[in-house]
């Protein structure tokens, strides 16, 4: 049984027709955008947040996307098992929503970085992750201003002890360490699931590593998932 994608739409957003497209032509999936106002989402069972500027990152990334009327749905939907997942942008406003833990930094380094990154899978237990091998290193693009992902001790203790981290920055051959993290997040996480596993933040950008064209296919896995 195929799944309707629900491809969110906020103000400012820039990654939303990449997103449609790789689920629509790519993975040959059911998918719609779903504008930011829209309070019916009873056709959908998944939801991706697109990567961009909600809001041109106004106070902060995610910030005002967080009250969008769009958002209450979401948590509900959250909150009875649906697959949500945010990329970039949408795992800012996943978090200023409250629907992941943390918060968001802007990267170590004071500067946009956009380039190819390989990230490691940590937990491949996740619907989003099934298709991976534990371990497993792949190479996706980042491309993010505010990608410091901070979690205080205790909650990084809650997260470890609840098998909540998705994906970590690494190397090419899987080492993961300060010198791979790109960015200065927190136990170098790429990527952060709920306690439930059905909600999955991640900056690295999946729907631009799901054709050759691009350089890599590593990413389509993620994506498939919500499609199959």
């Amino acid at each position: 049984m195929k799944r309707r994608v629900g491809v969110v739409v906020f103000p400012g957003v820039n990654c939303d027709m990449d997103t449609y497209y790789v689920i629509k032509d790519v993975l040959k999936g059911d998918v719609r955008y779903v504008w930011h106002t829209e309070t019916d989402l009873s056709d959908l069972s998944c939801i991706v947040l697109p990567g961009g500027f909600s809001y041109g990152d106004y106070l902060r990334a995610g910030g005002l996307a967080k009250f969008s009327p769009v958002m209450r749905e979401i948590k509900k939907m959250a909150e009875k098992g649906y697959p949500v997942i945010g990329i970039c942008n949408g795992f800012q406003i996943l978090v200023e929503a409250g629907l992941l833990p943390g918060a968001f930094l802007k990267n170590k380094t004071l500067t946009f970085i956009c380039k190819m990154q390989y990230i490691k899978v940590v937990n491949n237990t996740s619907i989003f992750t099934k298709g991976y091998k534990k371990g497993e290193v792949l190479r996706i693009p980042i491309a993010h201003g505010e990608g410091n992902y901070y979690l205080d001790g205790d909650t990084l203790k809650e997260v470890l002890d609840n098998d909540q981290i998705a994906f970590q920055y690494c190397s090419e051959d899987g080492t993961v360490g300060e010198e791979f993290n790109p960015n200065g997040s927190t136990y170098h996480i790429a990527g952060i699931l709920n306690k439930n596993k059905n909600v999955l933040g991640m900056m690295p950008h999946p729907e631009r590593a799901s054709e050759m064209i691009l350089g890599s296919v590593d990413g389509a896995k993620i994506l498939k998932a919500l499609v199959d």
